[in-house]
This record gives structure tokens, C-alpha cells and sequence, in this order.
């Protein structure tokens, strides 16, 4: 599913036009950002949490030329599904 696929779903499911649809989606997608950026997380009950991990620098392989090189320290955004979801996606 899409952005634009979600939007849809929103503004079909709901009395929502698709511009007041593309809005919500829009905040919603920015204030899971702002919470992983900001070390906080997001906790969805039920659904899952996003939170950013911390990975350390480490010696990398360029798989195309096998050089070594060195890459740095970055954070990365993670997602942890929630008991229900895991529940619902393997229910089938």
C-alpha cells in the first residue's frame, strides 16, 4: 500500500474528502517523525512502536569493488510490531 493508497482508503471510509484525508495522513506521518527524531518513539498500543537505534561505525565492503571502507556512527529508524498485529499477520 501506497501513501496515495492510504489517503484513498481514509477518504472512502470515512466523510473525509481526499484533501482533508491527504492532510491527516501528512500529520500523522509528521508527528511519527518528530517522535522518532526526537529519541522519544511512538508507541501505537496494539499496533507496534517506532524508535531510532543507535548503530556504531564499523568497517564496510563495497560489495561491487571489495574495498574496505569506514562507515560511520548513524541512527536508524526501527519499527517493533505489537502483540495484536504479530497476531493478526500470522492468523492467516
Amino acid at each position: 500500500m501506497k501513501k496515495t493508497d492510504l489517503i484513498f482508503e481514509l477518504s472512502e471510509t470515512s466523510t473525509l474528502s481526499k484533501v482533508e484525508a491527504k492532510v491527516c495522513v501528512d500529520t500523522i506521518l509528521t508527528a511519527l517523525t518528530k517522535g522518532i527524531v526526537s529519541g522519544e518513539g511512538v508507541e501505537i498500543r496494539g499496533f507496534g512502536s517506532f524508535y531510532r537505534k543507535h548503530k556504531k561505525a564499523r568497517l564496510g565492503i563495497n560489495p561491487r569493488t571489495k574495498e574496505r571502507t569506514q562507515v560511520g556512527e548513524k541512527f536508524m529508524p526501527f519499527f517493533k510490531p505489537g502483540k495484536s498485529l504479530k497476531e493478526v499477520v500470522n492468523k492467516n
